[in-house]
């Protein structure tokens, strides 16, 4: 590993506006992330814009800049060769509770520049800092599944993509309760995020939503370049006249057969509402074929059709990782379903939770408190196979099949899966 302090200097700041002195840094960022991913170089207007969404974000950039000799003609030192940025949202935690956590976003470290230790010290650096701010979660979605276990991060929730078979095979068993109508999409730049908000509380797992969602859904701007024009809306009407959910889709083209309409953005706060949009979907005309990347895997759409083959759905994949920060805090947050006691000794790389914790739990609420490490435990558990638990998405029992939790006493960990159990199957539709 080379030495930091000599060759790296870590410089952590805010996204500066268009006439700020601090512009171009803020450019060079930008552009340093965009290389990371693979993207496109992008026009000025599409970088000043997406500066604009991570101002409204208040988002923090991270970046490792060498301080000795650059390269000849290479990049030079003022464009970062690794890229960390961060904000904070409030996650879901279950049964309407919701949690301030530390979001992790635009991770990359330049090829050329590995192996040198710049991710985990720009991570740990992060993690010890959002403790120290009272935080008790951190919170990424992995381009990479290999990468962040190592820093403590667990799978919390999963999402697969769906095609679903819209022809005369389509037959949903629901009674309609609402209605649906055609709306001017940009009527998302304000509905969006109000609709957005009433699914966030119903759901776990559910990570509120960044400024990019509202251009995206009403087609304001598109995850390549700028306005897409394609972008249709419905909206969802409730029996109280209200909006409680809207599907944004554009059509795939003549040349995609059968003719396919995607979805940009689906967003239902009631059950009601979710089969209500689909049934819209399902009887556009010409269509016969629809798709959503970012579908639930506990889907109740397939048991709503007379044919549930209908629906074929991908492999699930991990969409949300979950890093806990501080364990009495994070347990103490949320609500249980059920009363119970249990010891677990928690072990973390990075040493910001390891300990062992009696969790007492009366009335849903949970009391947490450190034991002598020589008490008797009935789990031990690093610090990622607590945070995939902590939402009831991922078992208890399958981890300790694993071998990625040590039951001590016998029927410990499915007492931990009837404990922390949440009211709903966790999905995240917030991808950061």
């Amino acid at each position: 590993m080379g030495d930091l302090s000599g060759n790296y200097e870590i410089r952590r700041f805010e996204p500066a506006a268009k006439d700020d002195s601090t512009y171009p840094q803020t450019v060079a960022w930008m552009r340093a992330v965009a290389f990371g991913f693979h993207d496109a170089r992008r026009t000025d207007e599409r970088v000043d814009r997406g500066v604009q969404m991570q101002r409204a974000d208040r988002r923090v950039m991270t970046g490792a800049y060498q301080t000795g000799p650059v390269a000849g003609y290479s990049l030079g030192a003022d464009v970062p060769v690794a890229t960390f940025g961060t904000f904070d949202k409030t996650l879901n935690v279950g049964f309407g509770r919701l949690l301030d956590t530390r979001l992790v976003t635009a991770v990359t470290v330049r090829t050329s520049h590995r192996r040198r230790g710049l991710l985990r010290r720009m991570m740990a650096g992060e993690l010890e800092l959002a403790r120290r701010e009272g935080l008790a979660i951190a919170a990424l979605t992995a381009s990479e599944a290999s990468i962040y276990r190592r820093f403590g991060y667990g799978v919390a929730t999963r999402e697969q993509s769906v095609t679903v078979d819209t022809s005369r095979r389509f037959v949903l068993n629901h009674e309609a309760t609402g209605s649906v109508e055609v709306a001017d999409p940009k009527v998302l730049l304000e509905l969006a995020p109000k609709v957005f908000e009433q699914l966030h509380l119903v759901t776990p797992g559910s990570v509120d939503r960044h400024e990019f969602y509202r251009q995206l859904a009403s087609g304001s701007i598109s995850r390549a370049e700028d306005e897409d024009p394609k972008v249709k809306v419905a909206l969802h009407y409730g029996p109280d006249g209200d909006v409680d959910g809207y599907v944004s889709y554009k059509f795939a083209g003549w040349d995609n057969t059968p003719y396919t309409m995607e979805v940009v953005d689906l967003v239902a706060a009631t059950r009601a509402a979710y089969l209500e949009l689909w049934q819209y979907l399902a009887a556009i005309d010409l269509v016969e074929r629809v798709t959503w990347e970012e579908a639930p895997v506990d889907d109740p759409l397939p048991w709503a059709l007379e044919d549930a083959r209908c629906v074929e759905a991908s492999e699930p994949r991990d969409m949300l990782w979950l890093r806990i920060l501080d364990v009495a805090k994070a347990l103490e947050a949320r609500y249980f379903p059920d009363d119970g006691r249990l010891v677990l000794e928690v072990l973390d790389p990075l040493g910001l939770t390891a300990g062992t914790y009696a969790v007492e739990i009366r009335r849903g609420e949970a009391a947490v408190g450190r034991v002598d490490a020589g008490e008797e435990r009935d789990l031990t558990l690093d610090v990622s196979a607590l945070s995939s638990i902590y939402l009831g998405a991922v078992c208890p029992v399958t981890l300790t099949a694993a071998g990625r939790i040590t039951e001590h006493t016998e029927g410990a960990a499915l007492r931990a899966r009837q404990l922390f159990a949440v009211e709903r199957a966790t999905h995240c539709l917030t991808h950061f």
